[in-house]
């Protein structure tokens, strides 16, 4: 192997042990969860991208995308960590993503060891409900697979002409930055780098506002009630 071959090996071994995310092997949530806490969101259809960045080698870990359709809102996350029994997840697709759980799903990736590049873009609803689709028939990613699994749905998007397939998040975010009307954030906090912690505090708060609400929180109910806003809607 010569060295331009080699470096480019490990260039890529970097990149996949970034998304490599080992001990989710949650069962699918069933299709009657899934209409339970579908959510459909007032705002515009768009798309948003999330890249998560090391801050000690300012390499890509993780990619995912956002998606917020007519018919409902969704996180394509694949092969990756945020996930618990109360969070409703089908194949690296999470339900439910109100308000709270939005703003949840950017904090608990943003830790003193990584920051959350998030990137959006508003898109006619006819692209946000095929982009819907795609996440929801791509099938659980493989580990270390979200740049390439999340680049592969967008690359198929009209519009979307400056994303290609690619297995580098950084990589991912440099292209959708060419899209035309991209808003672009850095989401930067100071939490304990065991995720694990910012999953128990969200359940915590799930129980004190189900407690408030008379409401229940669990995999039947998903993310659990989000000031009222949550609304069952058909899922696709």
């Amino acid at each position: 192997m010569n060295l331009r071959a080699a470096g480019l090996a490990t260039l890529v071994a970097l990149a996949l042990a970034g998304c490599s995310t080992p001990g989710n092997n949650r069962p699918n949530a069933t299709p009657e969860q899934i209409a339970a806490v579908a959510y459909r969101h007032d705002g515009p259809p768009a798309i948003t991208l999330f890249t998560m960045i090391s801050n000690s080698t300012n390499e890509g870990a993780h990619s995912s995308i956002m998606i917020n359709a007519p018919s409902q809102r969704i996180i394509y996350d694949p092969a990756g960590s945020v996930r618990a029994d109360y969070i409703t997840e089908a194949d690296d697709v999470i339900y439910g993503v109100t308000p709270t759980f939005e703003s949840f799903y950017e904090r608990a990736h943003a830790r003193e060891t990584y920051r959350v590049r998030i990137q959006r873009v508003e898109v006619p609803a006819a692209v946000a409900e095929q982009a819907l689709r795609l996440a929801m028939t791509s099938g659980s990613a493989r580990q270390s697979m979200c740049a390439k699994s999340t680049s592969s749905i967008l690359a198929q998007l009209p519009g979307f002409d400056s994303v290609r397939p690619t297995w580098f998040p950084k990589k991912l975010a440099a292209q959708m930055s060419q899209l035309p009307g991209v808003t672009d954030r850095i989401l930067r906090e100071t939490d304990d780098d065991d995720k694990s912690l910012a999953l128990a505090l969200h359940r915590q708060h799930l129980a004190r506002t189900a407690s408030a609400t008379g409401t229940e929180t669990g995999p039947e109910t998903g993310q659990g009630a989000d000031e009222g806003t949550q609304r069952a809607v058909v899922s696709q």
